[in-house]
């Protein structure tokens, strides 16, 4: 992280001997007055490291070939979403050829070069001239960040002539993610497929899907089978809820990784559990099932601690939900665990800690596990206010100086599902109100207190679904705020600025209506 960190502070800075346009991808100097009047290089989201516009541009036609790393799979796999990403927007059929030759010419080439280790494992170079355009990049992950510059640079409507210049670029964080929450309204596959698709486009890398809640239980479990396909039939507002299968789990985590995105499954415990307990009696420390739930409260139920089948039930579901994800880490909650005395939570979460560790996983959890016990290592997903107590803040600060590390996802900032303004529909309200421009204006790096930005291993919006149900709500709820969010994660901080993110955002507004996504067109930006 430190290394990539640097990297974007030296690509900013003028390490590589290319002009740097400092932002217009972000500082507001001599930014132009309207979005229109930006270069295609100046529209780019997340701002690149570095921009350097100029000389003649490149014409897609139907002769263009994409020609990818002979060899090489995943350069050929981006090659191929990438020409199934343009072909509808240009009309044209982009062949995809894995014949890359050094010397070859024109066209559009994706090069995975030994050379080009200074941009890390998703760092990439981008050039466009009247030959053709090059993308260069170490690893695979960097030549799919490439690959969605370019797409970018592709107009979303017109002629499909792609701007002459460079660009050098890598992130400034590492994890860029976005949660989905299928547990309080049920979402399907194909449904949260769409929307990996629209987050890659801004460079997220991380999908946390909230999988178990008191609403619904939506994975299936071999060894406690109820809990799919009982506590999954049902869902807020008394829906019939649904799960997946195994099968489909493992499409949707292989469909993530094709676009270089890192599936983090949460199974929340020992509160938001009541799906769980409703489908077995044993769970509950009286041996009575509570009934299902479809409200919308929190804090009111709690797996029986103190009982040995609760760990074993634990242990059963994190091995075979770790089988299934390839990932770094298994997420096991913790918040709002109102009804767990706070000695039994301690005791709980050090259980499940050591759960997640014979899987072989790394633990994340919410930050309220600062107040227990983090293993060496544990990752803590901050989800406070800038009302959350000093004393709150001082115990995750705390918990970083021992060793954690820190996904920062303010709910008065990064919850997606939180109303824009009072005329809001859907979403909730209880941090207060957040548009556009304050899920923008703020810095991952410095938000907490007493915790450096070393420590910060990246950002994550939360999705949350209590009161959205449909895809069309979860796009109005999501567009454009996610996409501040990804630039946040993604460009140098010396490049955030709003009054430069604003024309670069209204910019989007033909690509996101191209993609069929239902934003809401923020009175805030200027949008095309």
């Amino acid at each position: 992280m430190r290394f990539l960190r640097a990297l974007g502070a030296l690509l900013a800075c003028a390490a590589l001997s290319v002009s740097c346009t400092d932002a217009r991808a972000g500082s507001g100097a001599g930014a132009p007055g309207a979005p229109a009047e930006l270069s295609a290089y100046e529209r780019i989201v997340p701002a690149p490291a570095r921009t350097a516009p100029g000389g003649p541009g490149y014409r897609l036609s139907a002769a263009t070939v994409i020609r990818t790393t002979a060899g090489s799979r995943e350069a050929r796999g981006v090659g191929e979403l990438l020409a199934a990403a343009l072909r509808p927007a240009t009309g044209l059929p982009l062949r995809v050829s894995g014949t890359d030759a050094a010397g070859a010419a024109g066209g559009v080439r994706l090069r995975l070069d030994p050379a080009a280790g200074a941009y890390g494992e998703e760092g990439y170079r981008l050039q466009a001239d009247g030959e053709g355009v090059t993308v260069s990049a170490y690893r695979p992950a960097g030549l799919f960040r490439g690959a969605q510059t370019l797409r970018q640079l592709v107009p979303a409507e017109g002629a499909p002539v792609v701007a002459g210049g460079s660009v050098s670029d890598a992130p400034r964080f590492g994890y860029r993610g976005a949660m989905v929450d299928v547990a309080r309204h049920f979402f399907t596959v194909a449904q949260v497929k769409r929307y990996v698709d629209q987050l890659a486009l801004y460079k997220i890398n991380v999908l946390h899907l909230h999988l178990t809640d008191d609403q619904g239980w939506r994975l299936a479990v071999d060894s406690w089978p109820r809990l799919a396909t009982y506590g999954g039939a049902s869902e807020v507002g008394g829906g019939p809820g649904g799960h997946w299968t195994k099968d489909e789990y493992r499409d949707l985590v292989r469909y993530a990784g094709e676009r270089y995105m890192e599936v983090v499954p949460e199974i929340d415990m020992p509160g938001h559990t009541n799906a769980a307990l409703a489908s077995y009696a044993e769970l509950n420390c009286s041996g009575v099932a509570p009934a299902r739930y479809t409200g919308i409260k929190v804090g009111f139920s709690s797996l029986c601690v103190g009982k040995e089948r609760t760990y074993e039930f634990v242990a059963d579901v994190l091995r075979e939900v770790a089988a299934l994800t390839p990932g770094r880490w298994l997420h096991i909650g913790g918040d709002e665990a109102h009804s767990t005395p706070h000695d039994q939570y301690a005791s709980f979460m050090a259980r499940a800690q050591a759960a997640v560790g014979d899987t072989g996983k790394k633990v994340m959890a919410w930050h309220q596990l600062a107040g227990a016990e983090p293993v060496q290592g544990a990752v803590l997903q901050w989800w406070g206010t800038d009302k959350t107590k000093a004393a709150e803040k001082e115990q995750v600060a705390a918990a970083v100086r021992k060793g954690a590390k820190l996904v920062v996802s303010p709910a008065d900032r990064a919850y997606l599902d939180i109303k824009y303004d009072a005329a809001t529909k859907p979403g909730l309200s209880w941090p207060g109100y957040v548009p556009v421009k304050r899920a923008y204006e703020w810095d991952p790096g410095t938000h907490l207190p007493g915790v450096p930005e070393s420590a910060v291993l990246g950002v994550e919006a939360p999705l949350w679904t209590e009161v959205i149900a449909t895809p069309a709500e979860l796009d109005h709820m999501a567009f454009p705020r996610v996409i501040g969010v990804a630039e946040l994660g993604w460009s140098p901080a010396a490049a955030l600025s709003w009054d430069a993110y604003r024309l670069r955002l209204a910019a989007q507004g033909p690509v996101l209506t191209k993609l069929g996504i239902a934003f809401y067109r923020s009175p805030d930006v200027p949008w095309l």
